[in-house]
């Protein structure tokens, strides 16, 4: 009995619905972004709910404003961080495309690298604009960037306990 081959699937397949994913975060975030730009002074705060306001904030730092007070030279420093962050993530999901929930991992955080390397890149800083806040404590501003980017670690989290539970 003849066996019939299958046409070999190209090396980018598996590749590109995450890499959509991950252009459809750095789309959401950079409109939203640009919403407040536009709307929104400098330090401008609209209440929405008791526990949540509208804000416009620049974040020339890292999470929690790490590194904010630097001469500037930071800038440079986390779009570097992004860019060799991005490559290796795309390293990773020409590798492991097939693994669902890793993947969205990765374009989730793909995603929301690249929408504040955009940021960075075109302003020097990063804009962020959601706020929480309860009885006088505030969370520090974030953005959509930020949430994919949070989200996806949650899920590579999930993915690796997942993982550990199957090996069990």
């Amino acid at each position: 009995m003849a066996t019939r081959k299958t046409a070999a699937r190209s090396p980018t397949s598996p590749l590109m619905p995450w890499l959509l994913i991950a252009l459809v975060v750095i789309a959401a975030d950079q409109l939203a972004k640009t919403l407040v730009l536009s709307h929104f002074q400098l330090g401008d705060s609209h209440r929405v709910t008791s526990f949540f306001n509208w804000v416009r904030v620049h974040n020339s730092g890292a999470a929690f404003s790490f590194l904010a007070g630097a001469s500037g030279w930071q800038r440079w420093f986390f779009v570097g961080i992004g860019l060799a962050a991005t490559a290796f993530i795309v390293w990773l999901l020409k590798r492991h495309g097939g693994q669902r929930l890793f993947s969205w991992a990765l374009a989730l955080i793909l995603g929301g690298a690249l929408g504040n390397v955009i940021d960075r890149l075109l302003h020097g800083y990063v804009v962020d604009f959601i706020q929480v806040h309860w009885r006088g404590w505030y969370f520090p501003s974030f953005n959509v960037a930020d949430s994919a980017i949070t989200l996806g670690a949650g899920l590579l989290i999930l993915d690796e306990l997942l993982r550990v539970r199957r090996g069990r």
